[in-house]
Formats: C-alpha cells, structure tokens, sequence
C-alpha cells in the first residue's frame, strides 16, 4: 500500500501521474509505477526506489496515453523491488490493478486460480485480482467483473483498474482505505488522498466504504458492491497543498495520532479468527514444533520501541508463561549477557533501521538465540537479519515522535503472546477468544478515546506553564508512564519523568 492516482481526460496522462505520485511522496514509498492505455494496448513503467529512477526509465522508454493509473507502494506482501512494485496486470497483459490495503484470503485464491492455468510472477496479493477480473470478464464489462470478483475476496483494500478491452473507463472500489474522485473540466481523477489531486481541482466526491465509482470521460457514477446505485455529494477542498497531504492537521503528528485506530485495524488484520479463537503467524518463519521448545524471550529495542518491549513483558509472560528478558538495544553489547539455548530473541524497531538495535540483535544471534523482528518496514535490515517477521503495518510514519507505530507495536506483541501460549498449549483457543474479541474492538475504542481530544486540549491549557511533570502507573501501565513522560520530554520540551506507583515514597515524592 500506499499511494494511488489515476487520470482520464485530455491531458497528456503521464505527466498527471508523476505529478500525482509526487504529491503522494510524503506518505512514504519503496518502488513506483504507472501504467497506461494507448491504441488498444497497455503500456507499463515500474521502478523500485525513489520517484526520480521512475522517472529516468520512463525517459529510456516513453509512453504515453489516453488514460492511466500509477502507484507509490510500501511493501506489504512481498520484497520492495521492480517486480512487485504496482501496476499489476492478468495472463492477457489487458487489465491492470493498483491497490492499497490487504487481501486475506489471497493465498487460497492464488492456488485456485494455478489450477485454473492462471501464471503469477509477483509475490504480492493484488496480483490475484488482476487474474480475478480477467477470468469473471468473459463476454462482459470490467465494472460488472470486478463487482464478481469483490464477492470472492476478504479483508480491507482500495482498487484502481483499468481495462484494454473496456476502453476510456477506469473502475475504483473502497472497502476500507481511502478512495477520493476528484471532478475537473471534462476531466476525473482518483486517489488515495487529497494532495494528489488538488493542483488541478478542489471538487471532490469521497467514496464510502462498499462503494464503486465508475469514471469516463463524460463523468463519474456510483454504485454499491451488488450494483444499484448511489447518490453521492460533491465537496469543495479548501485546504492548500501542503495542509492536504496532512489531511488538514496542524502537523504530521498530529494526523499519525489519528491514524492510530486504522493502524491497529492493519496490524490485527488476517491473523485473528473470531470463530476458531486461533492467531495466525505465518510470517514468523519458525515452525510450531520450534516455537515450543523456546524457552525464554529476550526483547532488544530503544526508545518507545523499549517502552513497547516492557509492556509485551508483562503481556507474554501472562499469556504463554514464558520468562522476558528486555533489554535496551544500546546497552545489551555493554554487559555479558547471558543467552541461554532456546532463547529467541525479538527486536522491535519501527524503521527496521536502528543501529543500536541491529548490533543487539547480531550479538544475540551470535550468541545462539533464534530471533524475529516486530517491524514497519518490508526489506528493511531487521528484517533481513532476522528469522522471521510480524510486521505492523501501520504505514508510513513522519513524524518524529512515535504514535501509531508504538500502537501497533503493542497489537503485534499481544498477537506474539497470544500465539506463543496456545503453540505451548497453556492457552487454549477458547481462552483465547476474549482475547482477540477484545483486541478487535481496540480500532473503535481508539476512535472513541480520540474523540475526548477537545477535553485534552482544556487540561492542556490548564498546566502548560507547569516546569515539572511526573508519569506514574502500576503494572503493566508503567512502561505506559514512562511513554507518555517521553512524549512530553519530546515534543514539549518540559521536564517530565516516569515512575511505578508504588515507588513515588522511595524518593520521586521529595520533589512535590
């Protein structure tokens, strides 16, 4: 996932695209493309890296068109190159498919269509639609063959195709991440986001959730999933450029705050099963048989990374009643530590990039421990050095406070317990299920707690001019005070200073 953008109108379309592309960029992105359609035929660009070597490979090969999509991707199914970078097209080349979100049940959809004679030459999940569409649009029109196609296919994602065969149209879906229809003169657009679009118009139609647009040259209609239609308003964007790509916040932060409960929604989905009361870790890459002979967990991060690592402490020590060891990344390589056999160690590191972090990790794999990196970012070198994965898939994050990323670095240690304690069979699936219910309502109650933001802001105006703060929590809430002291430390620039509950009589006390 990560950035979308299509065009259908007089304009030449590729500069649109990499213009579109461009103002998407903050969002963060591995790889690039674009795809279009000229006299009958598609036409394909894609790089992996920055927007710049796009550019250079569309200079060695021009392409133009009538109309097109391109797509800034950060990698969730599959490894950050050419190959799996966006655009996507079917065994016919004639329909292609940018996408943002995650799809499920790709996997068994991928094996039925092999059986079928279908051939896939990329690791991801939105190749399976190309190949969907293709075998539904038989004798029929690419609106009708996608809505098929939606029918078989689970989890959140936002789709953006086009067809050689169903010319001058493009076809977008939302069930989940953002859709936006930008509506010009005698042109249209589609995006993930508001910035992509705004240069050339302020008129927008946002897509809701189950919703299809389907876009010519003459205009836009919309219609649900089953196909009947759907009145929609058109709204004027009054923000400027660089106010949209933070989606009208102040900041950065601000909006990534915000994405808070999205975040946790993508991190959660596809491992739970509300049903069975089973988690499911495939990415990890160690067998279950390998996973009940470990016998003790030593976490190594820095920073909200670290604060994350106490708290899944408390979390897996509960859940598998398995012993946790944290350690600070910058401090492990300083003492002798002691790695005892079937020790898996788990890195945690929202850029997969952390030094301190990394050279912990090297040092405990030297030492013998297996290991696993709980990360945000796909070929990332956490990743690469580690057995195994539990990515977070909180998106890109900007800002440099940790928010969303910590978010999510909690769901992903609560599913790492959860799945620990039922391999090691001291937490059945029944046990298990209040649980991942609970874990399931985490997206609303996050949007609930955010809606109190005007009340935050009040007991704000209250003690802002306070030189001092002390955070205190018990249990599990003190790596909790401890986050929340950093926060201020780093963002305010007032002292601020985090202690377990019980300890305030043990000196901090002497200071009120």
């Amino acid at each position: 996932m990560c950035g979308i953008i299509g065009y259908i109108g007089p304009k030449d379309v590729v500069p649109v695209l990499i213009e579109g592309l461009r103002r998407l960029e903050y969002r963060g992105y591995d790889s690039a493309g674009v795809a279009v359609v000229h006299d009958g035929e598609v036409e394909l660009r894609r790089s992996a890296g920055k927007l710049s070597r796009l550019e250079d490979v569309i200079t060695l090969n021009p392409l133009s068109g009538e109309y097109g999509v391109g797509h800034t991707r950060w990698a969730t199914h599959g490894r950050p190159t050419e190959e799996n970078a966006h655009p996507h097209r079917d065994c016919t080349g004639k329909i292609v498919v940018v996408h943002n979100g995650i799809i499920e049940n790709y996997l068994d959809l991928k094996h039925q269509l092999q059986e079928q004679g279908h051939r896939f030459v990329t690791e991801t999940d939105t190749e399976i639609v190309a190949h969907l569409v293709e075998r539904e649009m038989k004798d029929d029109g690419l609106e009708n063959a996608v809505r098929r196609a939606l029918m078989l296919m689970r989890g959140l994602f936002a789709l953006v195709l086009i067809s050689a065969d169903d010319p001058d149209k493009i076809v977008t879906v939302r069930n989940g991440p953002p859709i936006v229809l930008g509506l010009g003169d005698n042109e249209f657009f589609v995006a993930s986001d508001i910035p992509a679009i705004l240069s050339h118009t302020r008129d927008v139609v946002f897509l809701g959730d189950e919703e299809m647009a389907i876009v010519t040259a003459t205009g836009v209609s919309f219609t649900d999933f089953f196909g009947r239609p759907v009145s929609k308003a058109t709204q004027r964007v009054l923000w400027d450029p660089i106010m949209a790509e933070k989606a009208g916040y102040k900041h950065f932060m601000l909006k990534e705050i915000f994405e808070q409960p999205t975040a946790a929604r993508e991190t959660i989905l596809g491992r739970v099963s509300q049903d069975s009361g089973r988690v499911f870790l495939e990415e990890m890459k160690i067998t279950d048989a390998e996973l009940r002979g470990i016998e003790r967990l030593n976490i190594l991060a820095c920073g909200t990374s670290w604060h994350a690592a106490l708290i899944g402490k408390y979390l897996i020590e509960r859940l598998a009643q398995l012993p946790v060891e944290v350690d600070y990344g910058s401090e492990y390589r300083y003492r002798d530590p002691i790695v005892v056999p079937h020790t898996l160690a788990v890195v945690i590191t929202q850029s997969g990039e952390t030094a301190d972090t990394l050279a912990a990790l090297r040092q405990a794999k030297r030492q013998g421990a297996r290991s696993i990196a709980i990360c945000n970012v796909v070929g990332s070198m956490a990743t690469r050095e580690t057995d195994g994965t539990i990515y977070t898939h909180a998106g890109p994050e900007i800002g440099v406070a940790s928010t969303k990323a910590f978010t999510s670095q909690l769901v992903a240690l609560y599913l790492l317990g959860l799945r620990l304690g039922q391999v090691r069979g001291v937490l059945s699936t029944e046990a298990s299920k209040p649980h991942i219910d609970a874990l399931l309502q985490l997206p609303h109650l996050l949007d609930e707690t955010l809606k109190l933001a005007p009340e935050i802001e009040e007991i704000a105006a209250r003690f802002y001019s306070r030189t001092d703060f002390l955070y205190i929590g018990r249990g599990i809430n003190y790596p909790i005070a401890l986050e929340g002291a950093l926060k201020l430390k780093e963002i305010s620039y007032i002292h601020a200073e985090g202690y377990p509950a019980g300890e305030m009589k043990h000196g901090p006390i002497a200071l009120i």
